[in-house]
């Protein structure tokens, strides 16, 4: 089959991406992605074939500009700003998307949840689609909270009451991305979508959380199949100075690739950790200079980017913004994590790990070095947490991952 990807422009999707594609490819398949030119550099380290669109909404120079921006918002902010660039992108896949799937003889599409567009797509076209949540997943329950709040799991009457405002004041927020996709249907002649899941595959849905990284679910369809962290070697390895790890617990330290520019926070952790007995290995993205890092308290290894997975092999704890990639990584080696969500649905997956025991959630409103440090000691010296995460890595290697996922879309879409 010749599959097409409709995905968010971030390195948190297209990795998974990147890992399915890959897999798919190993069994005969052709796989390209769809987006605007910024991404094909990123989409070729993938080994994925590419088709640029949409220069006329989305230019050269826009993905690098609204990234930028991104990394030095917080909270709602971040969240309207990221809205707004979504808004953007449906209007490019929308526009642009549809002649190029055409011109490219693509047979089905792979659609990150995050993108509604793509299934209205595929209704026009006339192929079928699947969808892939690569974030959260956003099926809705009476008793789920939304996924962008940090609610806990309270399936009675006031928690049903909580999570239907939630969801309505998430459907506000959202309605200018509803009205473009409206606007298309109608021209398109689709009928009107009558609720957000009606963007949804009704063919087959994976997501790439393990079953037990959830509330509990009642009313997930059938073709909906958790399959664990999408993931697979490829390129060239990261340059890391192993020598220069002491031989103590590791403590490693991300905020992921899109909050690099959280300085303060790096600063913090740097502090909370100094004249403890483990060694901080900080991933910072390039937020420091050299004399920045050299500034860091002695036996400190920060670098900008790490081996993340070899890291976390060797880690005996994880201190990250909540971002889904780098939690369940970490939990894929049973390494419990300490939390300080930011934005985005960092909180909901922040919710989620603390309701499943593996880890702890600080407010990043009232982070300071000393909570932080009490934190850090709760969960090393508290064996529940390390018990907890290797329970969720007993889950992720069930799930089946990447190859599992790709069976079950070559039965599906077939």
């Amino acid at each position: 089959m010749h599959f097409g990807i409709i995905t968010p422009p971030v390195p948190g999707h297209l990795h998974p991406f990147g890992a399915l594609g890959r897999e798919l490819i190993r069994r005969g398949h052709r796989v390209v992605v769809l987006h605007m030119l910024d991404l094909r550099p990123a989409v070729q380290r993938e080994g994925l074939e590419f088709i640029s669109m949409g220069d006329p909404i989305c230019p050269p120079g826009f993905l690098a500009s609204s990234l930028s921006t991104i990394g030095k918002l917080r909270g709602s902010r971040a969240l309207r700003f990221t809205l707004s660039q979504i808004r953007r992108t449906t209007e490019m896949f929308l526009r642009y998307a549809p002649p190029a799937i055409r011109s490219a003889g693509i047979d089905a599409l792979l659609v990150d949840q995050t993108e509604p567009a793509g299934g209205t797509i595929a209704e026009y076209l006339g192929i079928p689609f699947a969808t892939i949540c690569n974030a959260l997943a956003l099926n809705r329950e009476p008793s789920i909270p939304p996924p962008f709040t940090s609610w806990s799991f309270r399936p009675g009457f006031t928690g049903r009451l909580r999570n239907r405002l939630g969801y309505a004041v998430q459907d506000w927020i959202m309605r200018p991305i509803w009205h473009t996709i409206a606007q298309y249907r109608h021209r398109w002649g689709l009928p009107p979508l009558g609720s957000a899941s009606d963007s949804f595959s009704k063919i087959i849905q994976i997501s790439q959380q393990a079953p037990a990284f959830d509330f509990p679910r009642r009313n997930l369809p059938a073709h909906f199949h958790y399959v664990g962290p999408l993931r697979s070697s490829h390129g060239s390895p990261i340059s890391f100075p192993w020598q220069r790890l002491d031989g103590r617990p590791i403590l490693y330290a991300s905020l992921g690739t899109l909050q690099t520019g959280k300085r303060e926070i790096f600063y913090c952790i740097a502090e909370a950790c100094a004249g403890l007995d483990l060694q901080l290995v900080m991933a910072h993205g390039g937020a420091l200079s050299e004399a920045e890092e050299r500034s860091l308290p002695a036996g400190t290894l920060a670098a900008s980017y790490v081996p993340q997975r070899e890291l976390l092999a060797k880690a005996s704890l994880t201190l990250s913004h909540a971002g889904l990639n780098t939690v369940l990584d970490s939990l894929s080696f049973g390494v419990p994590l300490v939390a300080i969500p930011i934005t985005f649905e960092q909180p909901g997956i922040a919710s989620r790990l603390a309701w499943c025991g593996a880890g702890r959630v600080l407010r990043l409103s009232s982070l300071t070095p000393s909570r932080l440090r009490a934190a850090v000691l709760e969960v090393l010296q508290n064996k529940k947490y390390a018990e907890n995460a290797c329970r969720m890595k007993q889950s992720i290697e069930q799930a089946g991952g990447v190859t599992r996922a790709a069976r079950l879309l070559e039965g599906a879409l077939r």
